[in-house]
């Protein structure tokens, strides 16, 4: 399967019927997913709710945002600078 095929809603069912005693056999197969992705799920997702992944992703849409604006500044800043420097 490609990668990203899968919402968070999907992969933290899968791993919580892995940790509800349900048989690893049937969790790949009810999900169909292989045994490598169900265990590089584990460490990445295992424990985590939807709330705290919405927050994850919300948090990092406002980084990225907040990045953006710094690289702006920092662009109008070092124009100022320049203009200044070429006054002088």
């Amino acid at each position: 399967m490609r990668k990203g095929e899968f919402t968070q809603a999907e992969i933290i069912a899968a791993l919580k019927a892995r940790e509800a005693g349900v048989p690893v056999a049937e969790v790949l197969r009810k999900h169909g997913i292989s045994h490598n992705t169900c265990f590089s799920w584990r460490p990445r997702y295992g424990g985590a709710l939807m709330s705290e992944l919405r927050r994850l992703r919300e948090l990092g849409v406002e980084s990225a945002k907040l990045k953006r604006m710094y690289a702006e500044l920092a662009l109008e800043d070092a124009a100022i600078k320049d203009v200044l420097n070429r006054r002088s």
